[in-house]
C-alpha cells in the first residue's frame, strides 16, 4: 500500500506541476499530504512546522545564497562582457572565431555565476548580435550561446552541484573540485564542434578581421576579476585554506569589492543585486523545502529501498542499471528543467546508485550532465526559451535545429566520464 502511495505521490506532483504550481509548493503540499495518509495527521503538520525552520536556519545552506549573490553581482558588473571582448579579439580571426570566443566567455563567466540560465542570457545579450552582425547563421549563433549556457551548471561554482550536495550530504567542495575537468572538457568539445561546424559549412561561420599582439594584450586588462575571483573561491578550497561555506563567504565579497574597485557599479545596483539575489534565494529555498518534506514522505513509503531491490533484482550488470537511469533523466529532461530533475529524482535515485557502488560524487557529475541536455532538447529546452526570449527574431525551431550538433557531442561527453568515472574523480583524488 505504501509503495502506491509514492507512485501516487509523483502522479499528483507531475499533475500540479502541469496546472503550473511551482515545483517546490507541489512537492511540500503532497509530500505534507501523503505523510500524513501514511503515518498520521499530528506528524505531518509538525513536520511542515518543523522543516521550514531548519532548512532556513542550517548552516550548510548558507552556501546558496552567497553563491548567488556572488553570481548576480558578477553579471551586473559586466564581466561577461569582458570576458568575450578578450576571446573575441584573440580568436575572432580564426573561421567560428565568434563562435569559439562564446564558448569561452560562457566557461569564465560560469566560473563565477553558476547558473545555465544567467550565462545563457547574459551572453545572449552581448554575444548572438555580434554573430549576426559578423553574418554568422543565426541558428548556429544561437545555438552556440545556448550549449555554453549549460556550462553554467558544471564549472564550479554550481547551483544544482550545491543542491545535490545538500540533498545527498556530500561534500559541496569536493563535488566543485569534481567539476573543474569535466567543465574544461565540455568547453574544448563544444568549441572541437564549432571547427567541424565550420569546416563543413564555412559561410555558415566566417572568416573575422585580424588583431595585432599589442590589441591582444590590451584586451586582458579587465579579466584579472575574474580569474581574481576564481582563484580565490576554487584555490581557496583546493588548497584546503578554508570551506566551502567561507569559500562562498569571500567570493562573494572580493566580488563586491572588485566590481567596486572597477567603477562598474554603485550603491544603487548593488542594492538592486541583493534584491535580485533574496528573489532567488527564496525560489530555490521554496524548492529545497519541498523537496525535503516529499522525500520524507518517500522514506516512510519505503519507496526508494523497494526500488533498491527490485533494480537488484534485475538480470543487469551495474552499468546496465545506470544506463537506464540516464535514459529516464534524458526524457525527464523533455519536461523538466535541471533543478525539477535534481530535487524530484535524487532522494529515490541515490540509494539505487550507493547500493550499487558508484561513486557519489561522480555521480553528481554524471548526473548534471545528463540534466544538462534537457536544457537543449525540445519541448522544454529552457535555454532555447531563454535566448529566444533575449532574441526574439530566431525562432525557436530554428534554435533548436542550432543546438542538435552539441546534443550530440553531449551523449559523447556523458559516455565518456561514464566509462571513465577517472576524468571526473582525478583532482578530488589529488587533495586527499
Amino acid at each position: 500500500m505504501h509503495y502506491d502511495a509514492a507512485l501516487l505521490g509523483f502522479a499528483a506532483v507531475f499533475v500540479l506541476m502541469a496546472m503550473r504550481v511551482p515545483i517546490g509548493v507541489a512537492l511540500g503540499v503532497v509530500g505534507v499530504i501523503g505523510y500524513a495518509m501514511v503515518v498520521k495527521t499530528m506528524p505531518a503538520l509538525k513536520l511542515l512546522a518543523l522543516a521550514p525552520l531548519r532548512t532556513a536556519s542550517d548552516l550548510n545552506f548558507a552556501v546558496v545564497p552567497l553563491f548567488i549573490v556572488m553570481g548576480v553581482l558578477a553579471r551586473n558588473a559586466g564581466i561577461s562582457a569582458d570576458l568575450f571582448g578578450a576571446f573575441r579579439t584573440w580568436l575572432g580571426a580564426l573561421r567560428g572565431g565568434l563562435g569559439l570566443a562564446t564558448i569561452g566567455a560562457c566557461a569564465g563567466f560560469s566560473a563565477v555565476c553558476g547558473s545555465s540560465i544567467a550565462t545563457a542570457a547574459t551572453m545572449a545579450k552581448i554575444a548572438v548580435p555580434e554573430m549576426t552582425r559578423a553574418g554568422y547563421d543565426d541558428r548556429y549563433a544561437a545555438g552556440t550561446v545556448a550549449a555554453g549556457g549549460t556550462l553554467g551548471i558544471l564549472i564550479p561554482p554550481s547551483v544544482p552541484l550545491m543542491i545535490y550536495g545538500i540533498l545527498t550530504e556530500t561534500d559541496i567542495g569536493t563535488l566543485f573540485i569534481a567539476g573543474i575537468v569535466p567543465g574544461v572538457l565540455a568547453t574544448l568539445l563544444y568549441m572541437a564542434t564549432i571547427f567541424l561546424i565550420s569546416w563543413r559549412n564555412p559561410a555558415a561561420f566566417p572568416l573575422g578581421p585580424r588583431t595585432s599582439l599589442a590589441e591582444k594584450l590590451h584586451s586582458l586588462r579587465n579579466l584579472w576579476a575574474a580569474i581574481v575571483i576564481f582563484a580565490v573561491v576554487i584555490g581557496g578550497i583546493y588548497g584546503g585554506l578554508f570551506t566551502v561555506i567561507e569559500a562562498a563567504g569571500i567570493g562573494a565579497a572580493a566580488t563586491l569589492i572588485v566590481s567596486v574597485l572597477q567603477g562598474r557599479i554603485g550603491p544603487a545596483m548593488v542594492a538592486d543585486s541583493f534584491v535580485e539575489a533574496v528573489r532567488t534565494t527564496g525560489a530555490l529555498f521554496t524548492m529545497l523545502i519541498g523537496a525535503i518534506l516529499f522525500s520524507t514522505f518517500l522514506t516512510v513509503t519505503r519507496a526508494p529501498q523497494d526500488l533498491v531491490g527490485w533494480l537488484s533484482g534485475l538480470d543487469l550488470p551495474a552499468w546496465g542499471i545506470l544506463a537506464l537511469l540516464l535514459v529516464m533523466y534524458f526524457f525527464l529532461g523533455w519536461f523538466l528543467d535541471a533543478l525539477a530533475m535534481i530535487i524530484i529524482t535524487v532522494p529515490v535515485v541515490y540509494p539505487v546508485i550507493v547500493q550499487l557502488g558508484y561513486d557519489p560524487i561522480w555521480f553528481g557529475i554524471v548526473l548534471v550532465i545528463a540534466c544538462e541536455m534537457g536544457l537543449l532538447t525540445p519541448p522544454y529546452g529552457i535555454n532555447v526559451f531563454v535566448i529566444n526570449g533575449v532574441v526574439p527574431t530566431i525562432s525557436i525551431p530554428r534554435i533548436f535545429r542550432g543546438v542538435i550538433p552539441f546534443v550530440g557531442i553531449d551523449v559523447l561527453r556523458l559516455v565518456l566520464i561514464a566509462a571513465f568515472p577517472a576524468i571526473a574523480l582525478f583532482l578530488p583524488h589529488l587533495m586527499r
